[in-house]
Order: C-alpha cells, then structure tokens, then sequence
C-alpha cells in the first residue's frame, strides 16, 4: 500500500514510517525542517521538507494521489501556551489543517486513514463527571478534532483516531516531552514528592505497531484507547530515579489539594504574562490525581500490538533527557518552545 504521511521525521511519524516500511508498504512524507541531527529516518521513506499549511490544495492532491493510506502525525499538544483564548490555536494546527488534509484525502480516494489524538478525549468520553472538554481547551480541542475526523468516515473511507497516552522512547536530537520532570525531580533534593494517582503508558514502538495496525485492520470510522502499561506515578518515578542514579531517593505522595494549590503558581505566571494554557492546571489537578489507566486488550486484539521493554524505553528517555538538560546533547524542541 502506498501511504502518504504528515510528520513523518517526527518521533512517532518516524517510527511509524519504518513499521510500515518493515510490513512492506511505501511511504511518502512532508515535514517541517530541520531534521533533528542523527534522527534515524528510514532512507527508503520519500521525504519533501516544508510546511503542509502553507501549501496549496493542488500541491496537496499531488502527493496524496495514487496513495491508499494516510497517516497524520503532526499537530501541538498541551505543552503550548499563547494568547487567550488559546483554543484558537489548537483548532489552527490540529483541526483546521487535518479537515483541508482529510477533503483532499476523499477527493483522492484515499481508503485509510489513521489520525494520532490523545487519550484525553477517551477519559472525557467514559469519566463526564469530570468535565474535561467543558473546562480545558485542549481536551476540547482534541475531542472536536476527533469528532470532526471521523464524520469522514464511509464505505469508501475508514478513519481511525488513536487516542495516546504517555509515550517512552526517543529520537536522537528531539527533545523528550519528559524533560520538564527531570528539572523538577532535580530541584527536588531531599526527597521527590509527586501526587497520587498515575497513567497508562506505551512505548514509541507500540506506537508505531498501533499506526500500521490501524492502516491495515481498521474498517468504518473508530477511535481507539491506547494504553498498555498501567503504572502510578511512585512506580514510574522509581524507573525515572533508577536512571536517574539516585535509585534510593525517597518518593513523598502529597494529597491533591496541595498539587491544585502549588498549580496556582502556574496559572499566577500565565495571567502575569497575558497567556493562556490549554490545560486548566488547579482543575487538572483531579486527573492527574486519578489513576488514568487503559486495559491493552483492545490494542492488542484489533490493532496486534505486542508487548515492549517499557523500563528500557523509559531510561533511554531519561538518559537522552539528562544529557541534553547537562549540555552534552543538543535538541530541537516542538512548536512554541
């Protein structure tokens, strides 16, 4: 099958392109510049560098026509800040773009279609005591993003939207999404405190496992919970602390009124510098205190995704991160940073 992929030297569009490639299809990509130094993109992948968005309908059609597959690997996630009301950004690079990509898509006959979402809009699906889409702009974003999506899907097109959790496993010369956690463990010196609660993970392999899974299984339109590993917070840390050398560094569970009230701090800084954030921090505080777990059945069941060295994906993104935090490294980051 031909595939025609948006961000394909990224973390996950890059891995994503090499299963697809391993499984014997070809893939065409267009991505923005630079590619990170010593990223290992596939060489058999035919890569054009430049920005999707700034393309013309008909320069679009071109490389979508003859190709079967689509994948969409781009986007913003909830890292990025900006003006208020930030939601506008999020529609101008996750669901603006992939509603032009996905008209184009059916005019070309493009049978499969596999969208990278988050699995924010699952929980805002199966937990709506919890208000998610109703109370933080890039949950919303991501559930209109999904909506939209897949009122594409027909007898002619199947949609698939993988709903992502946390991800482990790097790209040389990307910045890891997990830096940020390191600095703070790091200030922390006596001992780490972290709320309760915890997530469900994958690895940057399963990811591309799910990606090839949904292109060559999925029919009708489906969204599709990702997540295989469950662990909460204090497991992961001790992974993170191991790597980290300080294996025997104390792990202190503060109850959620103290992570909401220590939020104040962020949202404080985001008003002072006329900026908004796409999760709502001091309410977020009740998901992250939760125990955001998916089972893998479904994954593995519809999508044949096999388990993965999650403790070794872990410590490869802790080892990449410490490097680039004590300058040994360098890193592209994403949009906006």
């Amino acid at each position: 099958m031909k595939i025609f992929m948006i961000g394909g030297t990224g973390l996950l569009g890059s891995e994503g392109a090499k299963e697809l490639i391993k499984r014997g299809h070809s893939v065409s990509s267009i991505s923005l510049p630079p590619i990170p130094t010593g990223a290992n993109i596939p060489k058999e992948m035919e890569l054009s560098l430049g920005n999707y968005m700034e393309m013309s309908d008909e320069e679009i059609r071109k490389q979508m026509t003859g190709c079967e597959g689509f994948v969409f690997a781009a986007g913003v996630d909830e890292r990025v800040e900006g003006p208020a009301p930030i939601y506008d950004l999020f529609y101008k690079f996750n669901i603006a773009p992939l509603k032009r990509l996905l008209t184009i898509a059916k005019e070309c006959h493009v049978k499969h279609v596999v969208i990278l979402g988050s699995y924010f809009a699952y929980f805002d699906r199966t937990n709506p005591e919890w208000k998610l889409a109703a109370t933080h702009p890039y949950i919303r974003s991501r559930v209109d993003q999904e909506k939209m999506a897949l009122s594409f899907a027909d007898k002619d097109m199947n949609v698939a939207v993988l709903e992502l959790p946390y991800i482990f496993g790097t790209q040389p010369g990307r910045k890891p999404v997990w830096t940020f956690l390191i600095e703070q463990i790091r200030s922390m010196k006596s001992f780490t405190m972290y709320p309760k609660g915890g997530t469900t993970m994958v690895t940057v392999k399963q990811v591309a496992q799910c990606i090839a899974g949904a292109i060559e299984n999925n029919i009708g339109g489906n969204n599709y919970p990702v997540g295989y590993y469950n662990m909460t917070w204090k497991e992961m840390l001790r992974i993170f602390h191991k790597y980290m050398g300080i294996p025997d560094k104390k792990i202190i569970t503060i109850p959620t009124w103290m992570y909401a009230y220590g939020c104040r701090s962020i949202v404080k800084e985001q008003k002072k510098n006329n900026i908004d954030g796409g999760l709502k921090m001091v309410e977020f505080a009740k998901v992250m205190t939760a125990n955001t777990f998916i089972g893998k059945s479904i994954i593995v069941e519809k999508l044949g995704v096999e388990p993965d060295d999650i403790d070794k994906a872990i410590g490869d993104s802790v080892k990449l991160c410490l490097d680039i935090l004590d300058g040994k490294s360098e890193a592209i980051g994403m949009k906006g940073e």
